[in-house]
């Protein structure tokens, strides 16, 4: 497959990257989230370093996505432990004398 070129703004400056085609929307949805968050961290200091504002704004979003992560992985934990639960109660169902 070839790249496709996407125009993105983070912070009124224009980024041209690649992307896989198909993956248009998805890239320019997590540009504009991450150009919210670099505004929310900047903002009123128009002085305020990009780069530093960039790395704020990435540790945020990945402080984020670590959350998140945490909180799929014990909802797997709990849906492992009722499905096993379920699964031993119907080998017992099944597994009882006929009466």
């Amino acid at each position: 497959m070839t790249s496709e070129v996407v125009s993105i703004r983070l912070l009124d400056r224009e980024y041209t990257v690649g992307c896989e085609p198909g993956e248009r929307d998805s890239l320019q949805a997590a540009a504009k989230l991450l150009d919210g968050k670099m505004r929310e961290i900047r903002g009123n200091n128009r002085m305020a370093a990009l780069d530093r504002v960039a790395v704020l704004a990435a540790l945020n979003l990945a402080h984020d996505l670590q959350q998140m992560r945490d909180e799929l992985a014990t909802r797997d934990r709990e849906l492992e432990r009722t499905l096993n639960t379920l699964h031993r109660r119907l080998d017992d169902l099944f597994d009882a004398p006929a009466r």
